[in-house]
């Protein structure tokens, strides 16, 4: 079980398991974020299976489950590492790489689905591109201002290939990039010279993007301990141009980073990972965001990690259908998925908390609240307090014995406190200590 940050952190941005390698895409005036999936007490690189959050005011998170895993992919058996999704007429993308069974190295994969949630389906059966190196792992792709679209990847080289307009196929063949000191502060690995300090070198986990005509590759630099830094070209095959430090390795507790940027709302995020929830490191990454601004000319700042994370672009309406699993911060609980009502907020207990942040009331108190809930043991209680976890108390339900933990009921219960205009919502949970009190599905207030 995971246990949170302070109360006023938005950093990291999911609590509930540990989520590396994020990936923004936006589509529909929504901010998705397709991750990598940490397991917990790992001593390497444990990750079988991709998750999938998302937004609309960049700070509660709706919990969309496993869209994709290994078992996604009949050719990969170990290794879902760092992947990214992009859209291409109203169908999404899904790149990956993982240990291809066929080859015995790395591979890159794609999956193919008509919803940015999924389903997903391997789109060919078979790897994208599979030459059994090792060094096939963290795809990127762009759809270039002409149409056409772009995959890049690698580690401790950098490769590249056109991809056809089915998006599935390469439409090039692939090539390396040159390393140089002038492109990445660095030569590739196997012309740097013994005992020489470069001032730079590209590590992995490339982000390729484009902003006033030129093209701009982020990308984990420097080797262990990792920071983040970032180059400029003309044309994809290069010459490129190193740029600098993107974000110092600084006080993100993980020995790795990875990147990725867009703009939502008026507003520029970048998108990395940290290893500071409790039980977290290197091998145990949770994602993060800092919004920034881009110099004048279109270049990057230097961006710093932060535990405040971004503030919201929106507030949220507690008088509609919310996912229990829809959250800005949490201590103490998890998710879990079944067919019947997808993901659903588990593993509640004594003294756990979950908050939504910018929650909008309205000119009128709410009336009431209903809860869809269940429980195999004696339940327990919900307190609503909102600003803070002791702050002004809304309201309470008591969720009682439902006869299993998947067999819901819906509990409604007046408020007895009184709110209006925004305010942070806490649902503190309570019950006998040491116990499993319930899950959640989802709630709505009523005025």
């Amino acid at each position: 079980m995971l246990t949170g940050l302070a109360a006023s952190a938005q950093n990291p941005i999911v609590q509930t398991c540990y989520s590396s390698d994020p990936a923004p895409m936006v589509h529909n005036d929504r901010m998705y974020v397709y991750t990598g999936h940490d397991e917990a007490g790992a001593d390497f690189f444990w990750m079988y299976e991709w998750r999938l959050y998302s937004t609309d005011d960049m700070v509660n998170w709706t919990d969309h489950g496993v869209p994709l895993s290994l078992g996604t992919f009949k050719w990969a058996d170990d290794r879902a590492w760092a992947a990214q999704c992009i859209e291409r007429n109203g169908k999404f993308y899904w790149y990956i790489c993982a240990h291809s069974k066929l080859s015995g190295g790395m591979a890159i994969g794609v999956a193919v689905a008509d919803s940015p949630t999924g389903p997903f389906k391997d789109a060919i059966g078979k790897p994208l591109f599979d030459n059994g190196k090792w060094d096939n792992i963290d795809p990127t792709v762009l759809i270039d201002d002409d149409g056409q679209a772009y995959v890049l990847w690698g580690n401790p080289n950098i490769y590249w290939a056109k991809l056809n307009n089915d998006m599935v196929s390469l439409g090039s063949e692939v090539a390396m990039i040159e390393q140089t000191v002038e492109g990445f502060g660095a030569p590739q690995m196997d012309k740097r010279e013994k005992g020489k300090k470069y001032k730079d070198n590209y590590t992995e986990g490339p982000w390729l993007s484009k902003r006033n005509g030129k093209y701009q590759l982020l990308y984990a630099a420097g080797g262990i301990p990792e920071h983040l830094a970032w180059s400029e070209a003309d044309n994809i095959a290069g010459p490129w141009r190193y740029k600098g430090i993107l974000m110092p390795e600084g006080n993100t507790k993980s020995f790795t980073n990875h990147c990725g940027v867009a703009d939502y709302k008026g507003h520029s995020y970048l998108f990395y990972h940290t290893g500071k929830l409790p039980g977290g490191g290197g091998f145990g990454r949770s994602t993060a965001v800092e919004e920034f601004k881009y110099n004048a000319d279109g270049t990057f700042p230097v961006i710093h990690p932060t535990d405040d994370g971004v503030k919201p672009v929106g507030t949220f309406s507690p008088y509609r259908k919310v996912e229990g699993e829809t959250m800005a911060y949490s201590k103490g609980i998890s998710t879990e998925v079944n067919d019947k009502v997808g993901v659903y907020v588990s593993d509640i207990h004594n003294g756990d908390w979950l908050k939504l942040q910018a929650v909008d009331f309205g000119t009128s108190s709410p009336a009431s609240i209903e809860i869809c809930a269940a429980s195999a043991l004696l339940g327990g209680t919900i307190e609503l307090h909102t600003d803070s976890i002791g702050g002004p108390l809304l309201g309470k339900v008591d969720i009682p014995r439902t006869g299993g933990w998947e067999k819901w009921q819906t509990i409604k219960a007046a408020m007895s406190g009184n709110v209006t205009g925004v305010h942070d919502l806490y649902f503190v949970f309570k019950g006998y200590k040491g116990r499993k009190l319930f899950n959640i599905d989802w709630w709505r207030m009523k005025q």
